[in-house]
């Protein structure tokens, strides 16, 4: 129950790395607003949470919405009078060189990987200082740490994560808020999907242990970065990326 008793914000929560981060924080003891566009997803989840004996609520949420961002952090206040954790994990694809990648797709992987995490922070943060501190983790990828062939976008926006992480860290240490990022490699999750099978297999390849990642195991590094073991750990990228990154 490392976890127990704290509130917790999760982003894109129906699936993947967010709907195991949200089973994996309701088995330590937290209290969940899981966030999410769609709500058929995400309530599957809260639904199994409750039955479970845990405490969480739906929200369904634009994260590139400022006034959707606010309102998911106001619901955990209003809903459990704090916030401890805020997971910023939605995120998107988007493929293309700079000549092929068309204007609106930039700025939707923009918004969605990188605009979404400044809007969430900007109103969980106020909340966190006035309640003496807090721990953010935002779900970067080892794309914010190498360049990759027709992915222009969307290694931008992940290497944009890491930056805000750090800058974040380093503005709000004293108020005693951490913030982290995680680097996951190729997660065995439905952004996965449109992937052939010829493709599955190279990217496999490309990792030291000849597989890919599962968002269980991923879940587990944004729990340790969450919680208080992690308690000297603030402005840090940490690699899961079954050594994708020490080729």
């Amino acid at each position: 129950m490392r976890l127990e008793g704290k509130a917790a914000v999760v982003t894109g929560a129906g699936q993947g790395i967010g709907a195991a981060t949200a089973r994996l924080f309701a088995a330590e003891g937290a209290r969940l607003v899981l966030a999410d566009m769609r709500s058929g997803p995400a309530t599957g989840v809260v639904e199994e949470v409750t039955s479970g004996g845990g405490e969480a609520v739906f929200v369904q949420a634009d994260v590139t919405s400022d006034s959707d961002c606010k309102r998911m952090i106001d619901t955990a206040i209003e809903r459990f009078g704090c916030l401890d954790i805020l997971v910023n994990n939605a995120g998107i694809a988007g493929k293309g060189t700079v000549t092929e990648a068309t204007e609106e797709l930039w700025d939707r992987v923009m918004a969605v990987n990188l605009k979404s995490i400044f809007l969430a922070c900007r109103h969980a943060v106020p909340h966190m200082e006035r309640a003496g501190g807090g721990s953010i983790v935002c779900i970067a990828s080892v794309a914010g740490m190498t360049g990759e062939k027709g992915q222009v976008a969307y290694n931008t926006s992940k290497h944009g994560v890491i930056g805000l992480v750090r800058c974040m860290a380093y503005d709000h240490a004293a108020a005693g808020i951490r913030v982290n990022a995680v680097c996951p490699g190729a997660i065995d999750t439905p952004l996965l999907s449109p992937l052939t099978e010829e493709r599955l297999t190279r990217l496999e390849g490309l990792h030291m242990m000849r597989r890919l990642g599962r968002p269980e195991e991923i879940a587990r590094a944004v729990l340790y970065l969450a919680g208080d073991e992690s308690s000297f750990t603030t402005g840090a990228a940490m690699v899961a990326d079954g050594g994708y990154t020490a080729f």
